[in-house]
């Protein structure tokens, strides 16, 4: 099948707060883009919030569904959780060849950053399933401690 995967971590404008992660699979594209939510979160109680917004592109000539997703959550002091479940958000979308399917979820961490990882299932109109890579993104909040000296 050959090389699957291509990963690129952009800024979405020069001095933009946040930061856009994209990861190509085949002729599907995932944009993620992570956002620290300071009115959610409590540091003194080490509860930090994040939302992050996913765009799904498919540029491939087929309808894709998203059937399962997994992702792999891991916070600056090493606790590692695994998400596995149906579809995203509650439902598994169809993403017509042509369109961009988005999505926005949320993350509590303990700690005040660490990073995501996963990948979705998807099935075409063949039947075929096969798993598109979500790429590392970073949440890293204003509360993480490290300072210059």
């Amino acid at each position: 099948m050959g090389d699957r995967q291509n990963s690129k971590n952009q800024n979405t404008a020069p001095n933009a707060p946040l930061t856009q992660y994209e990861q190509r699979t085949d002729d599907v594209v995932i944009r993620v883009e992570p956002e620290f939510l300071a009115e959610q979160s409590n540091p003194s109680d080490s509860r930090f919030i994040w939302a992050y917004t996913v765009e799904i592109d498919n540029q491939s000539q087929q309808d894709l569904t998203v059937m399962e997703r997994f992702w792999q959550i891991a916070d600056s002091r090493g606790q590692v959780q695994e998400v596995r479940g149906a579809g995203v958000v509650g439902e598994t979308p169809i993403v017509r060849s042509g369109e961009t399917f988005r999505y926005t979820s949320g993350a509590p961490l303990t700690a005040p950053s660490g990073m995501m990882r996963g990948s979705y299932t998807v099935t075409d109109e063949k039947g075929d399933s096969f798993d598109i890579i979500v790429p590392t993104f970073l949440l890293d909040s204003p509360h993480d401690g490290h300072r210059l000296n």
